[in-house]
This record gives structure tokens, sequence and C-alpha cells, in this order.
């Protein structure tokens, strides 16, 4: 017993130590820039650099970032270029803004609040937004999401994008930042100028998704779930209690809730057979498949195949369609766009259309759940 409150003891010191009013994100981390124009949008920024330099940056004044034998070279329009290992622009107030544009790439400008880190790793330039942690969930949610939504939705994305960063936020603790800006955590384009995104993420502030052990969950979400969502354990392997499938009769009538798609018989029989199928090749009909409610493998005879597996290979929307034959040809007919698993956001879309809150959109998508304030979250260390 006494050994059991211990251990609560540091989950709950732990939970509070990791809560930051800042987040720091690589950006553009799927392009490997070689180079960045960086320009104060809002404000005036400080240039620290570990070389010892010091330098004022304001409005209408470009700061040239470039990669040069293994060090930064900084450049100032008016000002002598330097060489040094690293480089933080620090805002002077707490409405400092900026927008980067990488590589010479003229359409290519996005814009940040906060700082901004520069150093050269491996072959790139790593570039580090240091922001607040609201600013960055709603441009999470404007990355995520979209825009001209209903404000219930945006308030429902909010919390699930605080919840995902707060659960992996030390994801890349070993490479000097938490998050990056794609999908491999959370899209990230920079600043939202959405009003009502922005509210959104204001009135929800601090707020996560917690399971039964006050846990963080994991906020999965996909675009549209054809009418039902699937259970985490037949997409990824790991069952969890708030994951599980759930009947949804809110995106049928949405842009993504069904899909087709036509491919010959005999390039449909070639791929089974390189999947090891060796069963009938003269009855067409022996490859239609129905799937009413979610499964997890394509049939036919003895031969079956996870459906997530041709989902990958064929490039399809969704695991969740069925397989009609139709004299030379293979139809495949869809329903939804994603894994299937959590929150579908279509459905959410329809039912803050129609008068739902966030609470009640999240607990219908997320079983037996609790919103609550990332102070109350619990860190389980396994040892």
């Amino acid at each position: 017993m006494f050994k059991k409150l211990i251990l609560v003891a540091i989950s709950l010191t732990l939970s509070t130590a990791f809560i930051s009013a800042q987040v720091r994100v690589r950006l553009f981390s799927d392009k490997a820039p070689e180079s960045a124009v960086f320009s104060v949008t809002e404000g005036e920024y400080v240039i620290n650099a570990f070389s010892g330099e010091t330098l004022i940056v304001t409005k209408g004044e470009p700061v040239i970032l470039t990669r040069y034998n293994g060090k930064l070279a900084v450049k100032m329009r008016n000002a002598l270029g330097f060489l040094c290992d690293s480089v933080l622009f620090k805002g002077k107030t707490s409405d400092d803004s900026f927008s980067l544009r990488i590589n010479g790439n003229v359409p290519v400008r996005q814009y940040y609040s906060g700082d901004l880190q520069c150093f050269p790793d491996l072959g790139t330039l790593v570039l580090i937004n240091i922001c607040d942690v609201e600013k960055y969930i709603s441009g999470v949610v404007r990355a995520e999401g979209g825009n001209g939504k209903n404000f219930e939705y945006f308030k429902t994305q909010a919390v699930i994008a605080r919840t995902y960063m707060y659960k992996y936020f030390d994801k890349h603790l070993n490479d000097r930042y938490n998050v990056c800006d794609n999908t491999h955590c959370q899209a990230f384009n920079g600043l939202s100028s959405d009003t009502i995104i922005n509210m959104a993420a204001l009135e929800t502030q601090g707020l996560v998704i917690l399971g039964k052990d006050s846990t963080l969950i994991v906020s999965a979400f996909h675009s549209n779930c054809g009418g039902e969502t699937s259970s985490s354990e037949d997409v990824w392997l790991t069952n969890q209690p708030y994951l599980i499938s759930v009947v949804d009769p809110y995106c049928f009538s949405s842009r993504n809730a069904t899909w087709e798609k036509r491919i010959s018989l005999y390039e449909w029989l070639e791929y089974l057979k390189k999947s090891g199928y060796n069963g009938k090749e003269d009855d067409p009909s022996a490859f239609s498949f129905l799937q009413k409610s979610r499964l997890t493998d394509y049939t036919t005879g003895s031969f079956k195949m996870p459906l997530k597996t041709l989902r990958t290979e064929m490039n399809l929307r969704s695991t969740f369609f069925s397989v009609i034959a139709e004299g030379d040809s293979i139809t495949l007919k869809g329903r939804g766009y994603g894994h299937g698993v959590g929150l579908c956001q279509e459905g959410a879309m329809a039912m803050a259309a129609k008068g739902f809150n966030y609470q009640q959109i999240i607990d219908f998508y997320y079983i037996g759940v609790l919103i609550s304030d990332i102070k109350n979250a619990v860190v389980i260390i396994n040892e």
C-alpha cells in the first residue's frame, strides 16, 4: 500500500512538471531547408548568437540564414555577416511575430509568433519556433480542421490538439524540440488569423481529454468514418478502452462519406496472387466481398488478407469497402476517409451544426473519458 502511494505521488508531481506555457515546434521539418529568410512582421527582435554577436532586427530588415561549412551564416542588409553555431531571435514583447521563407521560394512564406532558434544539423537548417501553447493550438486547428466551421467543432478540435501535444510533449526531446510541424506530430502552418478558431482555443484553454486512470488519451481522429468508427486494436493492434467502434449516423451526407475505385479483374487477380492467393480464377463472383459493418480482413474462399494492407498498397481512402465483381472489372465501393479510429471530423462538424457542444461531441467518439484541466493529468512512469 505504501509503495503504491509513493508511485501515485511521483506521478502527480511529474504531471505538473511538464505543463508549459510554451512549446518548441520544428518548422519545415519535412523540407530540409538549406537557407531561410527571417522578417519581422510585428514588434522587434534581438539576435543572440553563440559567437557573441547581438543585433536588433526591426520591420523591413530581412535576415538571411544559410548553412556554410557546418556553421550558420547570418547576414543582414546593413550589417556585416557572421558565422556561428546557433542563433536565437528573441522577441522584445509578448506580441512579436515574424515570417519565414525557405530555400529562396518566394511563395512559401509562413507567419509565426514568439521566438525562433536556428542551427545547422545533418545537412539542413533546423528552425525551431518557441511560441505560446494556445497560439500553437490555434495554428494546429487551422491546419487540421480548416476554417468556416462551427464554433463548437473548433473547440472540439482544440481540445483534441492540446491533448495530443501534451501526451507527446517529449516526443522529440533528444532533438531539442517538442513537436514537429507535419503529420508525424500535428500539422502546423503558423499563426491562425481566424478569430473564431483563436476564440475556440482560448475558451478551452488548458482543457485535455483524460481516460479513467486520469492519463492523457490517444486523441486519434480522421476525416470521415463512413458511418462506423474502428476500434484501435483493429488498426494498430493496441487496445484502448476509449477507442472502440461507434456507429456514427452524422457523417453520411458529408463530402468524404463514400468513394469508388474501379480496376480490371486481371489487375485484381494479379495483385491477389502476389499476396498469396491460389484459389479460383475463372469465377469472378468468387472475389465479391460485402462489408456492411467494419471487418479486419478481406476474404475469398480460404484466402484472407488484412484490409489495412490492402488500403496501403492500393492507396485506398479507407479499409471500409466492399468488392463487387462485374464482368471483367472489379469495383471497390468504399465508405469514409482515413484510419477510422477516434473522432470522425465530418461527423463532428455535423454534430456541431445540429447543436451539440464540444463536450457532447468528444463523449460520443471517445468512450468513458473525462474533459479536465491539464493540471489534473497523471503521468505514469513504467520502470
